[in-house]
């Protein structure tokens, strides 16, 4: 699929087919995730793998009750890992890290597009819990939980505000 067109095309999903996906290819959106930039190439950005149908239900709970996460076959948290950039980057270590794991996230979500795969991603949670139950680390900062599946919908483009709107040249 041509880089463009799987920008434009890709959508939230929040209804998923009872497909298992594969490990294979799982690791290979992680892969693509992991090319993303990152501050100087810390990497400061993990993913927690979630397939197991209680932990995708605690999960969805911690989520604000958004149940579509434990219907998806799979849910990956990506993680900012602020420790690692910290020991480089000190007090803007926690900003790089955010950074390194979003733009982690946009190359997953675009990978897992272009191989016929849907997501969504889910920044309304409970830090805390999703901590919590996932075993994180002290400095490791959940950023988005991540269903993935097999679209069961077909949602229509939403509408973008125009350029003209949100693109300032030289100054605002």
């Amino acid at each position: 699929m041509e880089c463009l067109e799987t920008i434009k095309g890709r959508r939230s999903i929040r209804r998923f087919k009872d497909t298992p996906v594969e490990k294979e290819t799982i690791e290979e959106l992680l892969s693509a995730a992991q090319m993303a930039p990152s501050a100087g190439n810390l990497q400061a950005r993990d993913f927690v793998v979630v397939m197991d149908k209680i932990t995708k239900q605690k999960l969805a709970k911690a989520a604000l009750d958004q149940s579509f996460i434990d219907q998806a076959p799979v849910a990956i948290v990506a993680i900012a890992n602020i420790e690692r950039s910290f020991r480089i980057y000190r007090s803007r270590g926690e900003l790089y890290a955010i950074q390194d794991a979003t733009a982690a996230i946009m190359n997953l979500l675009l990978a897992a597009h272009s191989k016929g795969l849907a997501t969504c991603w889910v920044g309304a949670f409970d830090e805390y819990a999703v901590s919590e139950l996932l075993g994180l680390p002290q400095r490791a900062t959940p950023v988005a939980i991540i269903p993935v599946g097999y679209s069961d919908e077909k949602p229509a483009a939403t509408p973008r505000m125009g350029l003209e709107k949100v693109v300032h040249w030289e100054t605002w």
